[in-house]
């Protein structure tokens, strides 16, 4: 009998704590309809740890309400930052709690104001960007994610903020979540600019756009390919972890990355970047060119590969590079670097030459040797002039290509070549 009457005195015990649960959501949910959220706040901080025992529409009632009051908090800019991301936390548990038990009593409201406190971060972590603040950006960015899972570029974002902010762990955990859910950011974006505020905006489809267009609200409708981010992300990774002294991890990342998007360029060049910073340049010429195969109109990848294969004593090795640097000239004729590099190319050996003329005595068979090293020089000279006197114009003036022209012209006895160079400012 004792136990029979303890069983009743606790169900009596939990009925009048639940009645109590109910008064408490009912006196909070008016405290925060008064307009005062602080009060409402703290009646459900004082049923905090009874909620965890309450129904489930209880519960999905508490977390609606905590919400609530903690964006009318946030609203009133009272800890904004924490209100902000503590009402989306406690919105999506309402809905969760809801999903789970089949009823949706406070499920669409939560939702529209989970796009109030996602338009609020958002704009708060463009605030904190562009004040430089890079490591809070990053943090309500991944909020904003949090809230809305299919809304990946602002993951994308937030790791790019970790990275500004030099918070490589963070920026490692955001970009290892991209490379899990096989992010991309390639997109086809339609723009076309607004009339009436002179700002280019971006449409949902071409049709919108045309629509736009056709009356009159919007006029220079072009199109915008955004490639690919995959191998920015995986090159990202694997950077962070050689920073971290874990090469073979970053390698295993990248050639995951690969393996999984094979016709992906962008982490071909990621992978090639990886060989690069870890000097394996035969690796790197591989992957390059497989790159090239697919697309044999990158300039920048021919000058890198002679950029590598000048940097070799082999005498073929300067060949080649001569024959990169010529390529990336015919595809792109402003290169200027690549003029640049032709000229050091055809400079090769210089320093050898004048140290050997300058050993020199002045004896018949010295005067011979000076003057066979003096015609070698002149060669040199007169290779490297049309390249350098290209950079120089592509350079806008460059002093130091200026004064090496000069000394050229000099020793070459080209005095009104010379007399021109210094004219010019």
């Amino acid at each position: 009998m004792k136990i029979k009457n303890l069983a009743i005195a606790t169900a009596l015990m939990a009925s009048v704590a639940s009645f109590a649960q109910k008064d408490q959501l009912k006196a909070a949910e008016k405290s925060l309809k008064s307009g005062n959220p602080a009060e409402a706040k703290e009646i459900l901080t004082g049923i905090e740890n009874m909620i965890v025992n309450a129904e489930e529409t209880q519960k999905a009632q508490y977390y609606f309400i905590l919400g609530s009051a903690n964006l009318e908090l946030a609203k009133k800019k009272t800890e904004e930052d924490k209100n902000l991301s503590n009402a989306a936390n406690a919105y999506l548990k309402s809905i969760e709690i809801e999903n789970n038990i089949g009823k949706a009593k406070y499920t669409a409201q939560a939702e529209t104001s989970l796009k109030e406190v996602k338009g609020l971060l958002t704009n708060s972590a463009v605030a904190d960007n562009n004040a430089k603040k890079f490591k809070e950006s990053a943090l309500k960015l991944h909020e904003v994610y949090n809230i809305d899972k299919k809304d990946t570029i602002m993951l994308y974002y937030a790791a790019s903020n970790a990275i500004n902010a030099q918070d490589y762990d963070l920026a490692l955990n955001y970009y290892q979540k991209l490379k899990a859910i096989n992010y991309s950011g390639k997109a086809t974006n339609y723009m076309a600019k607004n009339k009436a505020s002179g700002q280019e905006e971006t449409f949902a489809s071409a049709k919108e756009r045309d629509l736009s267009v056709k009356l009159g609200t919007h006029e220079s409708p072009r199109v915008e390919q955004v490639p690919s981010k995959r191998g920015e992300i995986a090159k990202n990774i694997s950077l962070i972890l050689i920073e971290k002294g874990d090469v073979p991890a970053a390698k295993k990342a990248v050639a995951e990355a690969r393996k999984a998007n094979p016709e992906d360029i962008s982490l071909i060049l990621s992978e090639a970047d990886l060989y690069l910073k870890t000097k394996d340049y035969e690796m790197y010429k591989k992957l390059v060119s497989e790159v090239l195969i697919k697309d044999p109109n990158n300039a920048d990848l021919y000058y890198n590969l002679g950029v590598i294969s000048s940097q070799s004593g082999d005498k073929q090795a300067k060949i080649d590079a001569e024959g990169y640097y010529l390529k990336a000239i015919q595809i792109d004729p402003q290169y200027k670097n690549a003029y640049m590099n032709l000229a050091v190319l055809k400079l090769d050996g210089e320093k050898e030459i004048i140290d050997a003329m300058n050993k020199l005595g002045t004896s018949d068979a010295d005067n011979k040797k000076y003057e066979a090293l003096k015609a070698k020089r002149t060669a040199m000279y007169k290779a490297a002039i049309p390249y350098l006197e290209k950079a120089y114009d592509l350079f806008a003036g460059d002093k130091d290509i200026k004064q090496t022209l000069l000394n050229m012209y000099y020793a070459l006895d080209m005095s009104d070549k010379a007399k021109a160079l210094k004219a010019k400012n």
